[in-house]
């Protein structure tokens, strides 16, 4: 059997540099993992699988090689007639009787990245069982994989039926939009593409809202402009200019695959995703009616419990990964589930991540209630009573390196933070450790970069910059004791 070196699925999917790991040899072991899955998991009568990609190098390509895999193991394969948003291909599966579909995109990753995604039929991410089922059968992949399959010495082109779901997808986010509301306030708004799969989707709904429509970086750019597709302040200047001149309403952005989103006031603030979070909560309950759990992930600011506790709604905590919030979401009555890094899904709609909707959301909850999106802000901080302040930190080390830290941490655990004794520590998702319930820090290995990630949260600003310096201190400690052992061994 076949080597699956170099394939490995994080929080969201396999992810990994193109012509290093991500190569189309890998894709195809990949493409035939997954369709083994699909005829363990679905009746022999369904066997559509749809295929998508966004604007990466290559990402078309790689798309139908997996097209051809999985038409030669018997399904029919349709592949979208040009790169789409994620939240669009996951909405697709669940339109019409399909097996879901392979997604082949790198998310917000630097350009020469790029990655896949299997979306099962319901239109969420897939869960824990599923990608290990998928793990795998990786073993399973004969070495001569393309002779196997009737292909010789390769895999030839071929012919792969093409699907547009533009018109189908917008009509169902706007099912869930208040146009009417949108139309009346004559918004004008800005919108970034950052060269992603958003553009011809977020500003066509946006313009059938009557909204003004100012748009830039709306054409394929397989480098981003020299950036990378991540709608964070350092990656958005362009739109805070246009904003500042067209004196704009609002900004708004997704990532490479639309399933994370962005929001710039007209002031020309950046609203953070854990602010938007607690605004679309405070939106959808107060001026759409709506009800439902909140769930957050464990990164998440606790300021949307605070807002849960004002609406008398259950609030439900996951490890990192937007699977564990679509789960809750398919288990349960959500009203809405998101997470810190800008990904969020509404009720009635699909458990995935949608950056388009919760532009829209955002924009219907300025045009209700007639104010700035500073002015929403302010409203909330002033009914909930309480400020979060937000930290984030990421220390770049081996996979090796990680790995004794955390061991360490466990061996060792922090007792205190800038002096202050620890009420509680979670391992839900990596190291969470509480001075109370509203100051809190995290440490937990990235699922898609050699990165160690910390965060911390709490109302008073000056102590939890405190408690984030003196975790960093430890792990720097940690570090140099572990070189001091390599040296004296």
């Amino acid at each position: 059997m076949g080597k699956s070196t170099g394939i490995k699925f994080g929080t969201d999917g396999w992810r990994a540099v193109i012509a290093e790991d991500f190569t189309f040899a890998n894709v195809e072991k990949a493409a035939y993992a997954i369709g083994l899955y699909l005829k363990s998991a679905y009746p022999a009568d369904v066997r559509t699988v749809l295929l998508g990609y966004d604007t990466r190098f290559l990402a078309q390509k790689f798309a139908e090689r997996a097209g051809a895999v999985l038409a030669a193991m018997g399904f029919d394969c349709k592949l979208s007639d040009r790169d789409i948003p994620t939240p669009a291909i996951a909405w697709a599966t669940q339109a019409s009787t399909t097996c879901g579909a392979i997604q082949f995109t790198a998310s917000h990753n630097p350009p020469e990245y790029c990655g896949l995604k299997y979306i099962p039929h319901y239109a969420g991410p897939a869960t824990n069982d599923i990608t290990s089922a998928i793990t795998a059968n990786l073993n399973l992949v004969p070495t001569d994989l393309a002779a196997q399959n009737g292909f010789g010495s390769g895999y030839q082109e071929v012919h792969l039926e093409r699907f547009d779901i533009v018109a189908q997808y917008l009509e169902a986010v706007l099912a869930n939009i208040n146009v009417q509301a949108l139309r009346k306030a004559k918004l004008k708004v800005g919108f970034d593409a950052l060269y992603s799969t958003s553009r011809g989707y977020l500003d066509r709904a946006l313009e059938a809202c009557g909204v003004a429509v100012h748009t830039i970086h709306d054409h394929v750019d397989p480098l981003f402009g020299g950036g990378m597709p991540e709608p964070k302040p350092k990656y958005l200047k362009g739109l805070a200019e246009l904003i500042q001149d067209k004196n704009l309403d609002a900004g708004v952005a997704t990532d490479g695959d639309a399933d994370r989103f962005a929001f710039v006031g007209g002031d020309g603030r950046f609203f953070t995703a854990n602010e938007c979070l607690c605004l679309l909560a405070r939106h959808l309950y107060k001026n759409k009616n709506m009800r439902g759990a909140l769930v957050r992930n464990i990164c998440t600011s606790h300021m949307l419990d605070h807002v849960a506790q004002k609406q008398g709604l259950e609030l439900i905590e996951t490890p990192v990964g937007f699977k564990y919030i679509g789960e809750q979401m398919r288990l349960k009555d959500v009203l809405l589930g998101g997470e810190e890094s800008g990904g969020v899904s509404i009720k009635g709609h699909i458990p995935e991540k949608d950056g388009i909707l919760a532009n829209l959301l955002l924009l219907e909850a300025m045009a209700i209630e007639n104010k700035s999106m500073t002015q929403l802000w302010a409203d909330l901080e002033r009914e909930l009573g309480v400020v979060f302040y937000q930290v984030r930190s990421d220390i770049h080390l081996t996979d090796a390196q990680q790995k004794r830290v955390l061991q360490e941490l466990d061996r060792s655990p922090v007792a205190q933070l800038a002096g202050r004794t620890l009420k509680e520590t979670s391992r839900k998702d990596g190291i969470k450790m509480y001075v109370d319930h509203d100051h809190w820090i995290l440490v937990r290995p990235s699922g898609t970069e050699p990165i160690l990630r910390l965060s911390g949260e709490g109302t008073d600003k000056k102590m939890i910059q405190e408690m984030m310096l003196d975790f960093e201190r430890q792990i720097d400690e940690i570090l140099k004791a572990q070189v001091e052992i390599g040296i004296n061994h």
